[in-house]
């Protein structure tokens, strides 16, 4: 395991296939650093290797001031995990807020995350840009699309 900047690092090796899931594609923010992230990619990739990026959402999808709630009801554990979604330009912000019981007692705590929502069209040119063939999946893992990148031979 490497701890980094996914838009600044050099492992000084390359790899057959590169995969980015649960969305931490996001978490660089904006569309340049996009670009750079991807850049950095594909040159830890070998001629026809693969990259795997399952993004988060699009602008066009986020939806701004929408609750949500996720519930964990064990026996001896309850969760709650609640949010209001926020955007700033193109970036979504998440202030999701904690309630854990277990017998011990009821704690709070809170996590801030800021993620960047790109298009389809923005996707595209990052990997046009490293000299990566693109296609799309629609669905991808969980709804959300997989872009996926082939580095030339």
């Amino acid at each position: 395991f490497h701890h980094g900047d996914m838009a600044d690092f050099n492992l000084n090796r390359t790899y057959d296939v590169i995969v980015s899931l649960f969305s931490a594609i996001g978490y660089v923010k904006t569309v340049t650093r996009l670009k750079q992230t991807i850049q950095i990619l594909a040159q830890h990739l070998v001629p026809g290797g693969v990259i795997l990026i399952e993004p988060w959402f699009t602008p066009d999808v986020f939806k701004v001031g929408t609750p949500h709630a996720t519930i964990v009801n064990q026996p001896d554990l309850k969760i709650a995990r609640m949010n209001v979604s926020k955007a700033e330009d193109n970036v979504s912000i998440l202030d999701f807020h904690y309630l854990v019981a277990t017998a011990q007692g009821v704690e709070y705590f809170t996590e801030h995350h800021e993620l960047g929502m790109f298009t389809r069209e923005e996707f595209a040119f990052a990997f046009q840009q490293a000299d990566l063939k693109m296609i799309y999946d629609e669905q991808g893992v969980d709804g959300r699309g997989l872009y996926i990148g082939r580095k030339g031979n």
